[in-house]
């Protein structure tokens, strides 16, 4: 019987890291596409996972709320600027670009 616990337990956390790295290639995806649109240049490898809890949705379904934080390169030259991205499951609700001149904050 702990056998087998420890077998779903394993398989619960297997499944949950895959689907965290699919979650994380959706918002480097999004966050991309958002800084291409605004003439800035992901730092791919900035991207990290800042903040997991659990909400309910629109529907009253329990999902990971997920925030993660990178940095860009601006058109200003060499100065890194921070941007936040915030998923519930895979729905991006809010991305946000500290830009020199303002904040642009993106939604889906």
């Amino acid at each position: 019987m702990d056998d087998l616990l420890l077998l779903m337990a394993l398989v619960a956390l297997v499944a949950y890291w895959f689907g965290s790295l699919s979650v994380r290639e959706r918002a480097i995806t999004r966050v991309r596409a958002v800084c291409q649109r605004n003439g800035v240049l992901l730092l791919d490898q900035t991207v990290a996972l800042r903040r997991l809890r659990l909400r309910r949705d629109g529907a009253g379904q329990v999902r990971f709320q997920r925030s993660y934080k990178f940095e860009f390169l601006a058109g200003d030259g060499d100065i890194r600027r921070r941007g936040d991205i915030q998923l519930l499951g895979r729905k991006i609700e809010k991305i946000i670009l500290e830009l020199p001149d303002h904040t642009l904050h993106d939604s889906p």
